[in-house]
């Protein structure tokens, strides 16, 4: 694998997302067949979303913005043909010169605020309706906090002492993990990886290759999707991610539910502005 140049690097390390797991529990217990998550959608290379309706994947923003198409997308193992991506309006991209001067400076701050003020949803029309796997529920309470959620991903593996592996590649075997959201605010929520022993017994966090995998609340029997991996707080000076202490943080699905529900209802043949 080529080495990654210092501001893609940056980049990837702040906006992508996969599992990362303790470091003293076998990575075999964290592996999973397909049918943890039937509903998850693997956009094209990396990053993910989730089916919430026959015709609509949710993802983070970020997620399918930096490609210069998303012609299809994946659902369980069949590729399905995308019609439209619909970006949420308020969605800004991390301007060139903040990273530039992140670089210069050695100073993260400045980045970790935009991305903080940013709105990183999308959606994705579907040309045929799903109809062999059954669509993700979305999580519609503002209790968020203190509870326990799932994420599943297929991207680096790594563990939360030395962090993510960067030659492992972004698409790997299908992990889940669990965590408790510590943050519960406007756009986001957010949560740490904490080292052993105050960790979960299963306990992880996003790391690089997932961007835009839904974080799952249990309501009942049913896993219900709260959020969307979207990017992380590095304060290390080597910016690497996935180590124990980081916090994460992800599209607080609640807040945008308005939006979601109004795009979803068009009509299949409508077009609206934010497509691409």
């Amino acid at each position: 694998m080529f080495r990654l140049a210092p501001l893609l690097l940056l980049l990837v390390s702040l906006t992508a997302s996969a599992i990362v797991i303790r470091d003293d529990v076998d990575a075999s217990k964290y592996r999973v067949p397909p049918s943890e998550l039937p509903a998850l959608a693997d956009l094209p290379g990396e990053g993910h979303g989730v089916l919430i309706a026959p015709r609509w994947v949710l993802t983070a923003a970020h997620a399918v913005s930096w490609q210069m198409s998303v012609d299809q997308v994946t659902l369980k193992g069949v590729p399905r043909a995308v019609q439209r991506v619909v970006i949420y309006p308020g969605y800004q991209k991390l301007p060139q010169a903040l990273v530039d001067k992140a670089l210069k400076d050695h100073d993260i701050g400045p980045v970790h605020a935009f991305l903080a003020a940013t709105d990183d949803v999308a959606l994705i029309e579907l040309k045929q309706p799903v109809t062999d796997v059954a669509p993700m529920a979305l999580y519609t309470g503002s209790d968020e906090l203190g509870k326990v959620f799932k994420i599943v991903g297929k991207g680096s593996i790594g563990t939360g002492a030395t962090g993510q592996d960067e030659q492992c590649g972004h698409r790997t075997e299908l992990r889940r993990a669990f965590n408790r959201i510590t943050g519960a605010d406007g756009r986001w929520l957010s949560y740490s990886f904490h080292r052993p022993p105050d960790a979960l017994p299963l306990e992880g966090l996003t790391g690089d290759g997932d961007s835009g995998t839904p974080l799952l609340i249990q309501v009942g029997d049913q896993w219900q999707a709260a959020g969307l991996a979207s990017w992380k707080d590095i304060k290390d000076a080597s910016w690497k991610a996935g180590l124990y202490g980081q916090t994460n943080y992800n599209v607080r699905v609640s807040h945008y539910l308005g939006w979601i529900t109004s795009v979803t209802s068009e009509p299949a043949s409508s077009a609206s502005a934010g497509s691409r």
